[in-house]
């Protein structure tokens, strides 16, 4: 199975924040320790494969992300762990780092891919609820993966949503479909508490992982189209203008979702402003899903909230035609034939604001380096 652990190592405590050249040189340290391991042996001595990694690095430390291919959720998680600890241990001017947090996550589309590629008895089911449940459970002495060791991890996971929750401050439970009144059908509060939790999660995965696509960018110098590593969100924006999605653009398009998450728990925000918010909200609410999913807390009631919630926040769903396949193909630039009654905005729009009312942060609004020309 492959999961991808996030990483996230300091250095010590008292130091002064590392400078660019510094940065660049903890860069190459970590990149050349990766290289040198193409597998790492975990618990009981299976065996997990390396297959891929992405290191940022920030004036406090670095972020790192490991794709790896291990029988197990927990397996991939310690053996990586044990590797980072390695790596900087033995690495003289790293030594002194620490790890802060370890923690595995599915990625989608490596993980589709393996379950997809599976044949066999032991092939996963065809339910997709019941492949992640197999996938996320503890191992047992006989292999079958049966254990209590899910159903804690996701009452924590469960508890620390519902404590999340109070963040949301634009966002209180009658937008999750809460109502005041008892009579009639209404999301149970606890359902609506645990959807807005899984929002603030949710932020907080998308924004690292949008840094990480816009480190990506920047390195191969490359559009998304053109991109031979791994990307977590931005090449799921509209395929047709994929050629237009470089690293200026997903820098635009990260500050864009952190003014609008910001807007969200800081108790500012109205409405979106722009086509960049809609797609933002897009991948937003996509991650609170998979969130939900991946620790089996996405039932009929939480669904329901999520439903609500997105009624209330899309005035209308005209960006939707910009997935559309009826467009041309040999012109990445064109805008396809919107339905009736939809006014198609142009790529070059979507970080325009709707009207003058609507707030668009200053970095991201109107070409900010045309500006300061």
């Amino acid at each position: 199975m492959t999961y991808v652990v996030t990483v996230e190592t300091c250095i010590p405590e008292g130091t002064p924040e590392m400078d660019p050249l510094q940065r660049a040189g903890a860069v190459a340290l970590i990149e050349d320790g990766f290289g040198s391991v193409r597998a790492v042996e975990g618990p009981d001595g299976l065996e997990v494969d390396i297959l891929d990694t992405i290191v940022a690095v920030h004036p406090g430390g670095a972020l790192l992300k490991v794709v790896v291919d291990a029988p197990a959720l927990e397996f991939a998680e310690d053996s990586v762990r044990v590797l980072v600890d390695e790596l900087l241990e033995r690495t003289e001017l790293l030594a002194d780092w620490e790890i802060e947090r370890c923690e595995v996550e599915l990625h989608q589309d490596l993980a589709m891919a393996s379950l997809e590629a599976a044949h066999g008895p032991d092939a996963p089911p065809d339910d997709p609820v019941a492949r992640k449940a197999r996938h996320t459970e503890a191992p047992t002495a006989d292999g079958t993966g049966a254990g209590p060791d899910a159903e804690r991890r996701s009452a924590t996971v469960r508890s620390r949503m519902l404590e999340l929750a109070d963040e949301l401050r634009s966002l209180p439970p009658a937008r999750f479909g809460v109502l005041e009144d008892e009579d009639g059908l209404a999301v149970p509060p606890e359902a609506a508490r645990l959807a807005a939790g899984a929002l603030v999660h949710a932020t907080d995965v998308l924004v690292d992982e949008l840094f990480e696509d816009v480190q990506v960018l920047t390195q191969e110098d490359a559009t998304v189209a053109e991109c031979e590593g791994p990307l977590w969100h931005l090449e799921r924006l509209p395929d047709r203008y994929a050629l237009q999605y470089d690293a200026h653009f997903a820098r635009r398009f990260l500050v864009t979702v952190i003014a609008l998450t910001t807007r969200f728990t800081d108790g500012s925000f109205q409405r979106l402003g722009c086509v960049a918010e809609e797609l933002a909200l897009r991948l937003l609410l996509s991650q609170t899903t998979m969130v939900l999913e991946l620790h089996d807390l996405l039932d009929d009631d939480v669904s329901a909230a999520l439903d609500a919630l997105t009624d209330h926040l899309y005035e209308d769903m005209d960006h939707e035609y910009l997935y559309g396949d009826d467009h041309d193909d040999h012109d990445e630039r064109a805008a396809p034939d919107a339905p009736l009654g939809v006014a198609p905005v142009p790529f070059e729009a979507w970080f325009t604001p709707f009207n003058r009312g609507r707030y668009i942060h200053p970095s991201a609004a109107d070409e900010p380096d045309a500006a300061a020309r």
